[in-house]
């Protein structure tokens, strides 16, 4: 049970440090939340653990916290600024996978001790990125859309946790079958595959429910871009 208990305290840890780095930088500190996440959570999900029996990988939750950022934008800034930052986290990505990938064909020095870590962390099979890759655009477009929608309908400040929920975890259940689709499609059997889906999935659903709170905590933040909300 520890990892249970360790994990919960980790999501809190998550979610009080975006809260302080919206609460400290505002928008731009959003955008800078979304580039340190998508980085983040494609490295921690190389490392695999077991809870409840269960074999999972880890990311899930920094994942999670892209979803919150853009939603929080489109809450306060407009769509527009959401679709920025979905391609400036895309960028970040891809960025960070060339210069990486740049940097393992570089002949190490005998002396050298990182090489066979770094490629432990970046060396990712080109299925596994582009699985990454296409699940975190297409998702994340959804989401600001979806969102946006919601708004139309639900439109009172008491119902952000619909907006924010309802948006989150269709896309991010669109996320999960396109990334398993791409990366493991093949590798494993059906049944394996399912089990990865669905365990990826549940946690990614949780952590979209337990994020409502903090999405609140986050919209009583006043900064003084607010004044200039750009259109949608």
């Amino acid at each position: 049970m520890f990892n249970f208990y360790f994990g919960v305290g980790f999501a809190l840890v998550n979610f009080v440090l975006f809260l302080l780095c919206y609460k400290w930088f505002g928008k731009a500190g959003l955008f800078a939340w979304i580039a340190a996440a998508t980085i983040l959570a494609n490295l921690q999900v190389v490392k695999t653990i077991e809870m409840f029996g269960l074999v999972m990988t880890l990311g899930n939750v920094i994942y999670g916290t892209i979803y919150l950022a853009t939603d929080l934008l489109n809450e306060k800034y407009g769509e527009k600024e959401a679709k920025k930052a979905v391609w400036f986290g895309f960028f970040t990505l891809v960025m960070t996978t060339i210069i990486m990938q740049l940097v393992l064909v570089f002949e190490p020095h005998e002396s050298d001790f990182a090489q066979t870590h770094l490629e432990a962390l970046f060396g990712l099979m080109p299925r596994l990125a582009l699985g990454s890759l296409t699940a975190y655009l297409i998702s994340q477009y959804l989401d600001v859309k979806l969102f946006a929608k919601l708004r139309e309908k639900f439109s009172r400040p008491d119902q952000l946790w619909i907006r924010n929920n309802g948006s989150t975890m269709v896309s991010q259940l669109i996320d999960t079958f396109i990334f398993c689709m791409i990366a493991f499609a093949g590798v494993f059997s059906w049944d394996v595959w399912l089990q990865i889906f669905f365990t990826t999935y549940v946690i990614k659903f949780f952590v979209s429910a337990a994020s409502t709170p903090f999405i609140y905590i986050a919209r009583g933040f006043k900064h003084p871009e607010e004044a200039q909300k750009p259109g949608n």
